[in-house]
């Protein structure tokens, strides 16, 4: 397994961080509780040390099920969390909401539900543009203050919304999708990144799924699976999808890997891209983990892979369908 620091922090963790967004259920048909605490567990065992989670993963149950997990865990010690704030949800329905008020009832919430007295890296879910970036950040750096947190992140932030709350608090992690498919990110969030030195955690690494090569042409999703709205699962844009997803499996066979393992590989050699989200809820799904270290792509590999998603894909669909509504604008 690979380490790193959290950049301005003292926090190592590894490189692959466990998503816990299916384990909580919600948009993803459901959770069993046993179940997902037997994959944390297989994740811990296989070295990662970084679990990423959400109060509006199951709204939270995602954290409920962590915390379980960690109390009967013997690698407690050198796990890390990561978890979120700044969503809102009244019967299943979900709003933005980065307040002060929310923010510190967020915070104890998630301490209680995970069964911690701090939390290593607290990020702002989504960006609140009717909160002030003085007002969501200034509270954030005030928990820091208290140790109720080690490190402030975002996820979901544009450079200039980066940039506005770095005006009033350290910014020591961003979380942005990205993956062989969703690259909108290099255009500004990686580079701004870089140059701020804010670490990035990449989520969706997997695209919900289509990378891992078990998505077919005929694949049906349960109700209330978020794939059912997700464009790229259209049957329009689905075959365009699964003919890239068969030539990159093939291009991974070549080199004795799989396509699980060439997908999160290629997160982790992108430049500025050092910790990508495993999503799992089955402890067989990290099967594939231990093939992802001890190798790099070369140069001529990643230009190779380049070429076989735009072969295949000549208009790619972004993740945007996945924002959350905003709440009303103050007065």
């Amino acid at each position: 397994m690979e380490i790193l620091r959290i950049e301005g922090t003292d926090i190592d963790v590894s490189r692959v961080a466990l998503g816990t967004w299916a384990i909580g259920g919600w948009l993803w048909g459901g959770s069993d509780e046993q179940l997902s605490i037997r994959t944390i567990h297989k994740a811990l065992d296989h070295g990662i040390t970084l679990i990423d989670t959400a109060p509006v993963y199951g709204f939270g149950q995602a954290e409920t099920i962590v915390g379980k997990a960690l109390a009967s865990s013997s690698h407690r010690a050198r796990a890390r969390i990561a978890t979120k704030l700044g969503l809102a949800w009244k019967d299943d329905k979900v709003r933005r909401d980065a307040s002060r008020e929310r923010v510190e009832r967020e915070v104890d919430d998630s301490l209680r539900r995970l069964g911690v007295d701090h939390l290593d890296i607290e990020q702002v879910h989504w960006p609140d543009p009717a909160v002030p970036a003085q007002e969501t950040a200034q509270a954030l750096l005030r928990l820091q203050q208290q140790g109720k947190i080690r490190a402030i992140g975002v996820s979901n932030y544009s450079p200039e919304q980066m940039s506005a709350f770095l005006d009033y608090a350290p910014l020591h992690t961003s979380q942005p999708p990205y993956n062989l498919f969703e690259r909108e990110i290099e255009r500004d969030v990686l580079p701004f990144c870089r140059n701020h030195r804010i670490t990035t955690l990449m989520y969706g690494a997997l695209c919900r799924g289509l990378l891992s090569g078990r998505i077919r042409v005929d694949t049906r999703f349960g109700e209330g699976d978020i794939r059912n709205v997700d464009p790229k699962f259209k049957p329009s844009r689905r075959q365009h999808y699964l003919a890239a997803v068969d030539e990159l499996d093939r291009f991974a066979q070549d080199r004795g890997k799989t396509l699980i393992q060439l997908a999160v590989r290629w997160v982790l050699d992108q430049p500025g891209s050092p910790i990508a989200l495993w999503g799992a809820r089955k402890p067989e799904q990290l099967d594939p983990l231990d093939g992802v270290w001890g190798w790099r792509l070369s140069a001529q590999e990643l230009a190779d892979i380049d070429q076989i998603v735009v072969r295949h894909i000549s208009e790619p669909v972004g993740p945007g369908f996945m924002a959350p509504p905003l709440h009303e604008t103050r007065s």
